[in-house]
């Protein structure tokens, strides 16, 4: 099952805060960026963020599980829960790296 437009559209919701937020689309499920930077994945209505040390204690006794097969395993983040949502991301938005920019396909090579 994938992600519905609408789920998006209130996860939107629930994590505005101090910070840029935008949504993109990838492979049917959502990445939702804040401030630039990747930190809530969105797969089949619900969302995960990566288990990093950081997040020990906001996280503790919460939900894991995998985003999609062959991932690795993830917190589940409880959307309802406004307050927690917020922590989590003003815990994980300083310490996550902007993602280094692609490279345009058909970019000139340098030559020798």
């Amino acid at each position: 099952m994938a992600t519905t437009p609408e789920f998006v559209e209130y996860v939107l919701d629930q994590a505005e805060g101090p910070w840029l937020l935008r949504s993109k689309k990838m492979f049917g499920e959502y990445m939702v960026y804040v401030n630039d930077k990747p930190i809530l994945l969105v797969c089949d209505n619900q969302v995960f963020v990566k288990i990093l040390p950081e997040l020990d204690e906001a996280m503790k006794g919460r939900e894991t599980g995998f985003p999609y097969e062959g991932a690795k395993e993830h917190y589940v983040l409880d959307m309802d829960d406004t307050e927690h949502v917020r922590e989590v991301i003003g815990i994980l938005e300083p310490i996550t790296a902007l993602p280094k920019p692609r490279k345009r396909k058909g970019a000139a090579k340098s030559e020798m």
